[in-house]
């Protein structure tokens, strides 16, 4: 692999504004009824005045050891060369393994096409432009840094040298691509 793609969700910068989810469902055609990416509002904490959120961003992993890769029977669900987890739909016959594997159960089944779908990270069309997803690219407060961790010069690779994070569900041996720094209390810090 010589590009190691990912992404960084930093909660103490996300607003929650749903520009991502907007971005992603225009740049992709995601249909009205399901999602790739969303954010997650939980909250309030605390007590007045003094009340927070948390946002969570709930989207593909780009998992490493993809369980739903592995248990894909024909080789649909697969790992392309820059480590994105995908899937080709001429390739589907529509088991739902992979949708049932998902440990972060993002997966979904897309009602126009009939096929599993989920986050790719634009990789059909904005990323083969040479651009970022789309939405890294829409969020009003930077929350989303993207790129080649393993270009030691990235913006992404400083993020993750300089600044404490965590990805989900470590445990499980999935070794998920997209990382996120802790909030440390909600709404917009530096």
């Amino acid at each position: 692999m010589t590009k190691r793609y990912v992404l960084v969700h930093d909660e103490n910068k996300c607003i929650g504004c749903q520009a991502c989810n907007v971005a992603c469902r225009s740049e992709n055609n995601v249909p009205e009824s399901v999602t790739r990416i969303q954010v997650r509002i939980e909250g309030p904490y605390g007590n007045f005045p003094h009340l927070h959120f948390k946002y969570n961003r709930v989207s593909c992993e780009q998992c490493e050891n993809a369980p739903c890769v592995k248990v894909c029977p024909t080789g649909a669900a697969y790992v392309n060369a820059d480590g994105i987890v995908s899937i080709n739909e001429k390739k589907c016959v529509g088991c739902l393994y992979c949708v049932a594997a998902c440990p972060y159960k993002v997966r979904f089944i897309n009602p126009e096409t009939r096929v599993p779908d989920k986050c790719d990270f634009c990789k059909e069309t904005r990323l083969a432009r040479g651009e970022e997803p789309a939405c890294v690219s829409v969020c009003p407060t930077q929350a989303l840094t993207f790129g080649d961790a393993n270009d030691l010069n990235s913006e992404v690779r400083k993020v993750l040298d300089t600044k404490p994070h965590y990805q989900q569900k470590v445990n499980l041996g999935t070794e998920p691509r997209v990382y996120r720094i802790p909030s440390r209390k909600g709404g917009i810090k530096a």
